[in-house]
């Protein structure tokens, strides 16, 4: 496979790329066709209240598909980086599960409204149209910040059976 490691305004260190490319190599392990990978870390700009903020995007190319993770900014850049794999490898699983056929392929993706947030505990819970309700963690939100969330946002989901009951694998917000 072949991996592209960019950084742009910010300089990384050996260790930061070292650490990228065993998370790659993990990402390997859920799917092993994965052709080529281009992650590239950021620091756009620096916010006034937050300070410096690091955006991680990773591109993984799979035969037939390219996935792409833009996940939120963080202002630890260890944080932003162990938060994409984390979206990317739920992105690779929810591929590699379309693959197999294992989630069958409806003409709407599933959707819901959110009606219960943990902000302080960083959970909450989406609840379908027919009433079921369906437990999500804030790593599971696809390029939106969990506390800006509001109960009563729309949103649609991967649903996956989870430890205790049904779960969002990842969370959209619906515009």
């Amino acid at each position: 496979m072949k991996l592209q490691i960019t950084a742009r305004n910010l300089e990384l260190s050996e260790t930061i790329k070292e650490d990228i490319r065993m998370k790659m190599g993990q990402l390997g392990t859920y799917y092993d066709h994965i052709m080529s990978c281009r992650v590239v870390v950021e620091s756009p700009h620096r916010h006034h209240h937050e300070g410096v903020l690091y955006n991680v995007r990773i591109e993984m190319r799979v035969p037939d598909a390219e996935l792409i993770v833009k996940h939120q900014p963080d202002k630890d850049l260890d944080v932003a980086i162990r938060d994409a794999f984390d979206s990317a490898r739920r992105q690779l699983e929810d591929f590699v599960r379309q693959q197999r056929g294992d989630i069958k392929h409806h003409e709407e993706t599933p959707h819901g409204e959110i009606t219960a947030l943990f902000t302080d505990k960083g959970y909450g819970f989406l609840t379908t149209p027919d009433g079921r309700e369906i437990y999500f963690h804030e790593h599971s939100l696809i390029n939106y910040k969990f506390k800006h969330l509001k109960v009563g946002t729309k949103v649609r989901f991967v649903e996956e059976q989870g430890e205790k009951g049904p779960q969002a694998s990842t969370v959209t917000v619906i515009d």
